[in-house]
């Protein structure tokens, strides 16, 4: 389980967002009134399927002991279509080394069980209450 805290002050959308051992800053771009001090939420959320699929990518390769696959880059874009209420990612995976089309071809289908990847893809409910 996931736990994370986030607190805005008076700073205009700086907001610290802290777990047990790490914190960082989101913020919004200075062209939506912040001070680009940190992600977008929109940037962390798609970090985070970016993330999630280097890293499952990574431990598939080094299970399998694939040492041919010296690089993973992952790109990610999020856009939204608010009128239409519809979201949007499209991810690009960079495989870096001399890998065969059977070993591609997994890595793509293995990218696609990602936990991110099967948490976006399925229905996601959230409970809101007030303390």
């Amino acid at each position: 389980m996931a736990k994370v805290f986030a607190s805005i002050g008076s700073a205009l959308y700086k907001t610290e967002i802290k777990t047990a051992t790490n914190s960082l800053i989101a913020d919004e771009p200075i062209s939506a009134g912040g001070m680009d001090l940190g992600f977008s939420p929109e940037e962390l959320l798609a970090s985070a399927l970016a993330a999630c699929t280097c890293g499952t990518l990574r431990m598939y390769a080094n299970r399998k002991g694939w040492v041919e696959l010296t690089e993973i880059n992952v790109h990610v874009e999020f856009s939204r279509d608010v009128q239409a209420n519809v979201s949007q990612m499209n991810r690009k995976i960079e495989l870096v080394g001399e890998l065969s089309e059977e070993q591609k071809t997994r890595l793509l289908a293995i990218a696609n069980k990602c936990p991110i990847h099967n948490t976006l893809t399925h229905t996601i409910t959230i409970d809101t209450t007030l303390s």
